[in-house]
């Protein structure tokens, strides 16, 4: 069933992005603090803005789901070692592009992945980008989805979160709740580390909650 898109009291032309001390903190503090932020993504076709309403917290490289487990430092995960308030993108499943908030410091492989977004602006040039009716939930409710609607590809690797051109910016809080995360069976006891945040009222988070599911004040 098609959801309404959330319209929240910001002004899409007047968003403005957020320091990069908000990225200089530790993982699981973005992750959570990062649900009721605007992601903004300004292309030559228009403004694109959403709120963030799911998203997910890899602190390598202990943790076995992050890309940077181990150690590993390539090509591809070389953002992720750089400096806080970078965006980390990758490609999956031969198909899809996924978008991610480098947080913490330097030499620290931590992010973030955007999970799900509930548009607010360029609704119609996401709509169109997806294929789908601009009330439609599946617009942004995953995180494919979201870089799909957004225009976020390999070209937006290694941004500076701080610039112009993709950001995030404030918004109105959210109440909180976190679960583990989703599509990391594979990385065994880590997989059930409850470092998955979302606003369990959002039609657009891309699964309903499930498990320990907790619910956090802000």
């Amino acid at each position: 069933m098609p959801a309404p898109a959330t319209s929240p009291a910001v002004r899409p032309s007047r968003l403005t992005p957020l320091p990069r001390s908000f990225y200089a903190r530790p993982v699981l503090t973005v992750a959570r603090e990062s649900i009721g932020k605007i992601l903004v993504h300004d292309t030559p076709a228009g403004r694109l803005a959403g709120r963030i309403v799911e998203a997910e917290a890899y602190r390598g490289p202990e943790d076995r789901a992050a890309h940077s487990f181990g150690g590993r430092r390539t090509a591809r995960t070389e953002a992720m070692f750089g400096p806080p308030g970078y965006a980390y993108v990758f490609f999956v499943y031969g198909m899809h592009w996924h978008v991610n908030l480098v947080t913490t410091a330097e030499e620290m492989p931590h992010a973030v992945l955007i999970r799900a977004v509930e548009p607010l602006a360029g609704i119609e040039l996401m709509a169109a980008r997806r294929g789908l009716q601009p009330g439609d939930r599946n617009l942004t409710n995953g995180p494919g989805k979201v870089c799909d609607a957004f225009d976020i590809d390999k070209r937006c690797y290694g941004l500076d979160l701080c610039g112009s051109e993709l950001f995030l910016s404030d918004g109105p809080r959210a109440k909180v709740t976190r679960a583990a995360r989703i599509g990391v069976d594979y990385a065994g006891e880590w997989a059930a580390r409850p470092w998955r945040f979302f606003d369990a009222t959002s039609a657009y988070v891309s699964r309903a909650p499930g498990g320990r599911a907790r619910k956090l004040s802000r």
